[in-house]
């Protein structure tokens, strides 16, 4: 039996032209369909959101997720927020399964973190040596989706404050091999000591990254390295900072230092030509499916609503490799009651979603 055929009609973003759309086979076509069930009419058609920083597989206090049941809850809270494809920046669990579930979002996984032993929080990652980081990238990039996620600083507790992980030497091999693999790299650092590093070795991105300064943004821009800045994590740093206060006051320091120029540093990032793309760091501490705090987040940052919107929608997809609304793409759509660029608040409610030709 054949799926059944959907028109809708409204105002198709990014082009913000009023269309009228069919879905055949679970993909789109501008051409009519006669028959079709019209499922939506009047409202703002936006291509299927993107959390391009998340964790299916972290549960609460950072324990990996046991069974299927919960992780299926975590990517059903984010398709319910109009996420339709998920970066995963490193889960300790096998979530592969996931991917036979039609109803589920679609996941380009960056298999473990690689972290240095004993630098990063345990059991979540793949801890080791300097020397055996080519290798590893290597495996984990067989085991993603495109990507590999190193953990890029972390509290050093000799020095007492964040501190890189790699030396640049091992980096650049590191980063090479990835891409020999034809896997990009991304990295978690919170400071700006590691940064110089990741970004000369030739890194893909940088997550959160709230230790840029202008000369490495300019950096990023002329290499066309992007950022993701998961505001909605960052908003944690006072309580981290007050976590370690006691035994590492100048990591608390640094961690209030770097709250405080948050915003700042996103809005230059984005006014250089970073590319800037939306990521909530959901899992552990942060519950799946906030990415429309994330996206006004960013707002608020100084980004202008629409590029904000276009970090978690269209250019994201399009850094992806993922298709937008146009002929032939996979039906993966959000329709709002509003025009979210002119209130970003439309995306906490989305009106309906189509996932894969599937009406939610």
């Amino acid at each position: 039996m054949s799926a059944p055929a959907f028109h809708l009609s409204g105002v198709v973003l990014p082009a913000a032209e009023h269309r009228d759309l069919w879905v055949r086979d679970g993909r789109i076509t501008f051409e009519h369909l006669a028959g079709a069930e019209t499922v939506s009419r009047g409202g703002w058609l936006v291509p299927g959101l993107v959390d391009a920083h998340c964790h299916v597989g972290i549960g609460p206090g950072g324990q990996p997720v046991g069974d299927l049941a919960g992780l299926r809850e975590q990517a059903v809270a984010e398709r319910t927020a109009g996420v339709l494809a998920l970066r995963d920046c490193g889960s300790p669990v096998d979530t592969r399964a996931l991917d036979d579930e039609p109803d589920l979002p679609r996941i380009l996984r960056a298999g473990r973190h690689i972290a240095r032993t004993r630098r990063y929080i345990p059991g979540l990652g793949v801890e080791i040596e300097p020397d055996a980081l080519a290798d590893e990238v290597r495996v984990q990039a067989r085991r993603g989706d495109g990507w590999v996620k190193l953990v890029g600083d972390w509290i050093d507790r000799d020095a007492g404050d964040l501190a890189p992980e790699w030396p640049d030497g091992e980096l650049a091999a590191a980063i090479d091999a990835a891409h020999a693999e034809g896997a990009r790299v991304t990295a978690h650092t919170f400071g700006a000591d590691a940064l110089p590093g990741l970004i000369g070795a030739g890194i893909d991105c940088i997550e959160h990254g709230t230790g840029l300064t202008e000369e490495l943004i300019g950096q990023m821009a002329a290499r066309g390295t992007a950022v993701v800045p998961t505001l909605v994590n960052v908003e944690n740093f006072p309580g981290f900072a007050a976590a370690g206060e006691r035994r590492f006051p100048a990591y608390a320091s640094t961690m209030r230092r770097l709250y405080a120029t948050s915003g700042a540093v996103v809005r230059a990032a984005f006014e250089a030509g970073v590319p800037v793309f939306a990521g909530t760091d959901a899992g552990g501490g942060i519950e799946h499916g906030r990415i429309a705090d994330e996206v006004r987040a960013l707002a608020t940052a100084g980004l202008p609503a629409e590029a904000a919107l276009a970090a978690a929608s269209w250019a994201a997809r399009a850094w992806l490799g993922l298709p937008a609304l146009e002929e032939g793409a996979p039906a993966d759509l959000v329709v709002y009651d509003g025009d979210p660029r002119a209130d970003l608040s439309v995306l906490a409610r989305p009106a309906l979603t189509l996932l894969r030709g599937r009406v939610y």
